[in-house]
């Protein structure tokens, strides 16, 4: 399986529909979409709708159990996002220690 795009999960993580679902992941417990829709105002169908994008950007996978999907969030593809927004961070912080260094001079 390759390597999850920060970009493709960050779109992913956009809807608020999918941020829901990805907190109900978080416990670690795999679950069914329809346990997921249970929980949520949307049809069975709708969360199984949100579930295919946020498998199509790796953030959650599926493992068959018996008849049932169960979705299992995929903590790496969080993680490859949260390495890119740390990286732009740093590169920002960076830039803003020599952009204040510059305006010290000035003084």
């Amino acid at each position: 399986m390759s390597r999850a795009d920060p970009g493709e999960v960050l779109a992913a993580l956009g809807d608020p529909t999918r941020q829901q679902i990805v907190t109900r992941l978080a416990s670690g417990q795999a679950r069914t979409a329809t346990e997921l829709a249970r929980d949520l105002p949307i049809t069975r169908q709708g969360v199984a709708k949100h579930l295919a994008t946020l498998r199509d950007a790796r953030v959650v996978h599926r493992e068959e159990v018996g008849r049932e999907s169960r979705y299992r969030l995929d903590r790496d593809a969080i993680a490859a996002a949260r390495s890119w927004i740390a990286d732009v961070e740093a590169t920002w912080d960076a830039r803003l220690d020599r952009l204040a260094d510059l305006a010290e001079r000035d003084d």
